[in-house]
């Protein structure tokens, strides 16, 4: 039961951490100009088909890492493909219920700006948390072989 836990635990650490080092390094090499429409906060196409890859990669780093500390025998990666589905539905919440940003974005942004005003589509902040539960189950199925 230890185990279960402890590997739920770290395993969605693991994912934390590969999400915020690939967003920060995304975004060290698109900048503005490549991660929004232009003078717009909606995020690029390139953005978007970049959040889909870093969260399945992160995902499945999450679900390998889980299943590496678990016992072989544990459900610890339904745990945590559970709760990330859940925690990514809940964070989707506020996408889907945020009026729209029509002022235009200054060409000069820090990530923190972009963090916090970034407008992503309804579908992809839907999509995301589903993409995540099945990069775990991904990872998880990685470490059993």
């Amino acid at each position: 039961m230890l185990k279960t836990v402890l590997g739920v635990i770290v395993g969605y650490i693991a994912m934390s951490v590969a999400v915020f080092v690939c967003f920060t390094a995304a975004w060290f090499t698109l900048k503005a100009e490549g991660s929004f429409q232009p003078a717009s906060w909606e995020v690029s196409t390139t953005w978007l088909l970049l959040s889909f890859v870093v969260n399945l990669v992160a995902a499945m780093v999450g679900g390998f890492v889980c299943a590496l500390i678990a016992t072989r025998r544990s459900r610890a990666s339904m745990v945590l493909s559970g709760l990330v589905l859940v925690l990514g539905l809940l964070m989707a919440v506020p996408v889907m219920l945020a009026e729209p940003n029509t002022a235009p974005r200054p060409a000069d942004i820090t990530m923190t700006d972009a963090m916090t005003k970034a407008q992503q589509p309804m579908i992809a902040a839907i999509l995301a948390p589903f993409i995540g539960a099945f990069g775990v189950s991904l990872g998880a199925a990685l470490r059993k072989r």
